[in-house]
């Protein structure tokens, strides 16, 4: 073989090695957003899970030790506040049910949709609401989670 050939064999084989390279890389990159949208995924339906049990203690876990929690009209910044609200909460409602509707995932951020209900225990009234929630999640815990919905139920 020439001088020539042998050059040309080497610049595909580099060329081929590399495009390996990075294609394996980005495999593994994708594999550990799979991987986080799944975690994500998994801490949306305990947190659904946590609101029909009306447990303020699972829910609190969730977050992180400064993790916010808004409402409307509401602002829960802390772990502890936010089990605080919760128990309140639990104290005067029962009969939770949700439906999630949509989840979407970027990175780290989610967006959900979901219906709601529950019954205020003072008056039987039946409450629903489709709701919409923005969730930042850093470490495997919610440190944002926002609500967006009518508080009137209309």
């Amino acid at each position: 073989m020439n001088e020539t050939v042998i050059w040309y064999l080497c610049r595909w084989l580099s060329i081929g090695m590399l495009l390996v390279s990075l294609m394996s890389g980005m495999s593994l990159a994708a594999s550990q957003n799979s991987s986080l949208s799944q975690d994500i995924r998994s801490t949306i339906e305990l947190a659904r899970t946590a609101w029909i049990d009306r447990d303020a203690d699972a829910l609190a876990q969730l977050f992180t030790e400064d993790g916010i929690l808004i409402v409307p009209g509401q602002r829960w910044q802390g772990r502890d506040r936010i089990r605080s609200e919760i128990a309140k909460f639990a104290r005067d409602y029962t009969d939770v049910s949700i439906s999630i509707h949509r989840i979407i995932i970027d990175r780290n951020l989610a967006a959900v949709e979901w219906h709601y209900e529950d019954t205020a225990k003072a008056t039987g009234k039946r409450n629903r609401s489709d709701d919409a929630i923005v969730i930042e999640v850093e470490n495997g815990r919610i440190s944002y989670w926002r609500e967006y919905f009518d508080p009137a139920g209309k």
